[in-house]
């Protein structure tokens, strides 16, 4: 009997089709728990040394001299044996899913999660959720070259090892749904098959979390619903946004560029200098530095004044501009909702002065909603996703009584943002992949029109 050709693609059931989802998803759950819990196992080394130093000089000196080392370590791994692996996965699995650009699962996979650990590990302003995206899409890359499926399978597959990626970041299974979805919509025509895929891998990796006790980063907030008589303020919040949002993207891409240009024979310099600034910033002013999940229930909390906030959002900003084009793995998502809770709450204090010349008070937990429409309104400005910033806003802190001011915000900050001809910043961050790697200029993308849950009947071989 003569053995089938495994040269050639495999078209499998789509029972079979949706088992390796959920397989992918699961497996995408299990590592990123594990990657989880040794990034926040190590990331108390700042406090372990205050108390076995005190908080002296010396005490700065070594914590920078720690981060500088992880982070040149986390650089030279990353550079050496998967370049693509640096900063975030989302543009690398958009490329993949065009054709333009190679998952090679065998060297990111382990590259994204020990030079990821030793970046964030560092203190780092990135998050965790762009190397779990990357290992997601990875372990699917793995599965889909083992079958040998057709093009449109293994596009899928990508998708849906991506949101296994997400859910797994912050246990936001339905956002990390609508992420995928909507900021993939361009590079892949979803069909029924491919979509229930992507939901089955989201969830999967939710029980993978689950099974070896990982959880999600603790952004459960309080809150309340706000009067109808505050909208305009809300709407306010989200024109403010718009412009952040604009702003954000463009110091990124002109941060890597900068970068780029001036460290091109020193490469190793930025990883050096970072390093050793978020090393010292961990014992000086730890609200400064790491990814920014952690410290957002405590920035709603805390009753800072608003001169406390801007500082807190401008060092925020910095270091995110500063840490992301260093070259090791890490997202933007968690510093931008850091950034985003800071300025939501300089917001709320703002606003509370004409308030009370009118005669007005704020509602007790407005604080804890305007971190949150900010977290969502800067979100839509910068990837160009509003739905998907309104969901992932709400699932993450719990505040579903927050929904017509999250929409309000998220819909005024996208609708500025377009306005002022901004672009999403993943796009932005794919082209600038392209044009280094030598490829010619995209055209612009067409939105694929047909929809969800109806089958195109295209074949992408």
């Amino acid at each position: 009997m003569e053995t089938a050709d495994r040269s050639t693609p495999t078209q499998i059931s789509d029972g079979v089709f949706y088992l390796v989802a959920g397989g992918c998803g699961l497996v995408a759950g299990i590592v990123g728990a594990a990657f989880h819990a040794i990034v926040d196992a190590l990331l108390g080394w700042p406090a372990w040394l205050v108390a076995h130093m005190s908080a002296g000089p010396l005490t700065v000196v070594v914590a920078a001299a720690i981060a500088a080392a992880g982070l040149v370590a986390a650089f030279f791994l990353t550079r050496r044996f998967a370049p693509e692996a640096a900063g975030s996965g989302v543009q690398e699995i958009e490329g993949a899913m065009e054709g333009v650009r190679e998952v090679r699962w065998r060297r990111v996979l382990p590259v994204k999660f020990v030079a990821g650990v030793l970046a964030l590990a560092s203190g780092l302003v990135a998050g965790r959720e762009g190397p779990t995206i990357h290992m997601g899409a990875s372990i699917s890359a793995a599965a889909a070259e083992w079958l040998k499926v057709n093009r449109t399978d293994k596009h899928a597959l990508f998708a849906a090892g991506a949101a296994a990626g997400l859910a797994a970041a912050f246990n936001a299974p339905l956002a990390a749904v609508l992420f995928i979805i909507e900021e993939t919509r361009k590079q892949f025509p979803y069909t029924f098959r491919s979509y229930t895929a992507v939901m089955i891998a989201s969830g999967a990796s939710a029980v993978g979390m689950g099974m070896v006790g990982g959880t999600a980063p603790p952004l459960g907030l309080a809150s309340e619903a706000m009067p109808l008589w505050l909208l305009p303020a809300f709407i306010l919040l989200g024109v403010v946004l718009g412009g952040l949002g604009i702003l954000f993207n463009r110091c990124l891409v002109g941060a890597l560029d900068w970068t780029t240009t001036t460290f091109q024979r020193a490469p190793y310099v930025p990883a050096l200098v970072v390093g050793a600034t978020v090393g010292a910033l961990a014992i000086i002013l730890p609200e400064a530095v790491g990814g920014g999940e952690i410290i957002i229930p405590g920035l709603v909390t805390a009753k800072l004044s608003l001169l406390t906030l801007l500082l807190i959002a401008v060092l925020r900003f910095a270091g995110t501009m500063a840490s992301y084009p260093v070259g090791v793995p890490g997202g933007i998502f968690s510093p931008m909702l850091a950034l985003a809770t800071a300025v939501g709450l300089a917001a709320a204090l703002l606003i509370e002065v004409p308030l009370k010349l009118a005669g007005l008070e704020l509602p007790p937990m407005a604080g804890a909603a305007f971190a949150v429409a900010a977290m969502g309104g800067l979100f839509a400005a910068t990837v160009r996703a509003p739905l998907v910033a309104v969901v992932l806003a709400v699932e993450l802190t719990g505040t579903y009584d927050l929904i017509l001011p999250l929409m309000a915000t998220c819909a005024t900050s996208n609708a500025v943002a377009e306005w002022l001809k901004g672009r999403p910043i993943y796009e932005m961050l794919l082209e600038r992949t392209l044009r280094l790697a030598g490829h010619p200029p995209r055209e612009s993308q067409p939105e694929v029109s047909a929809p969800i849950g109806i089958d195109t009947g295209k074949d992408n071989r």
